[in-house]
């Protein structure tokens, strides 16, 4: 078996490793819900490679992914459910009915207008799921109400964005940052009364709400909450790691070190990125 850039080696390799006898003892003891987390881990390896500015990295992580989808679609295939051409011919499908703008007779719409043909194709694809759910005598996939379809298993500030966004199109929402910058002082005090009350179970669900409103403002503010916080935590990485460099110039490690120090070299890390 030798590397390709076909597509078609990469699913012969998966059936090769999943053939009983010959294949590999691990991949053949897999299922869809064991390789579901899998599947999100190499997702988030792709977006730390674009966060990173990896390019040379970028490659390797997609096929990582890459590699994953069509695992899913041998699982399928061996029960008889589907296999990769029909996962390649639903999104193909997908991808032509909700751009009617570029597949269609509908030309020259704005950014707003398309997002908004999207939802109303995505209302319509729903609507029809549902009917052909019904006429195969199997369940709703939800009970029909707003917030019903938002994955459980989605990142808690991903899934808390996506919760507010199908909120808001009902009009549950705030009309501006402000009101919202608000609502999160007033979920800071909840957290200090809280933590003067000392109940553990009453903090977490304050701060959760104070996160849940974190997120309200970042929607508001058009920033995605997950890349802002993903962000941040580089930039705490890389500062840390400045303060760690100028202490190990001194023979100590962090432990050996006053908060004060610490802090010193904090500030002076935040000089050096600024350019000071």
């Amino acid at each position: 078996m030798q590397p390709s850039r076909d597509l078609a080696r990469l699913v012969e390799i998966m059936a090769a490793l999943r053939t009983p006898g010959t294949g590999c003892p691990w991949d053949l003891e897999q299922d869809f819900s064991t390789i579901a987390p899998y599947t999100i881990e190499e997702a988030y390896e792709v977006a730390d490679a674009i966060a990173r500015n990896d390019m040379a990295d970028l490659p390797d992580e997609l096929g990582d992914l890459l590699f994953q989808v069509v695992f899913h679609s041998r699982l399928g295939q061996e029960r008889g459910l589907f296999d990769l051409g029909d996962v390649v011919e639903a999104i193909t499908s997908k991808l032509i009915r909700r751009h009617p703008h570029v597949f269609g007779d509908l030309r020259d719409l704005t950014p707003q207008a398309v997002k908004g043909q999207w939802a109303e194709i995505k209302a319509q694809e729903k609507a029809e799921r549902a009917q052909r759910r019904a006429a195969a005598g199997r369940p709703a996939e939800d009970g029909g109400r707003t917030l019903d379809g938002v994955p459980v298993g989605l990142p808690a500030l991903t899934r808390a964005l996506k919760l507010q966004e199908k909120a808001g199109r009902v009009g549950f929402d705030w009309n501006d940052a402000l009101q919202v910058l608000a609502k999160i002082r007033e979920e800071t005090d909840e957290v200090c009364e809280a933590l003067e009350a000392g109940g553990p179970d009453a903090i977490k669900d304050e701060i959760g709400d104070l996160l849940f409103a974190v997120v309200n403002l970042a929607r508001h503010a058009g920033v995605d909450p997950e890349a802002a916080l993903r962000g941040t935590n580089e930039k705490f990485s890389r500062r840390f790691a400045f303060v760690e460099d100028r202490l190990a110039e001194t023979g100590r490690a962090p432990k050996q070190a006053s908060l004060d120090e610490m802090e010193a070299f904090w500030v002076a890390a935040k000089g050096v990125e600024r350019g000071e």
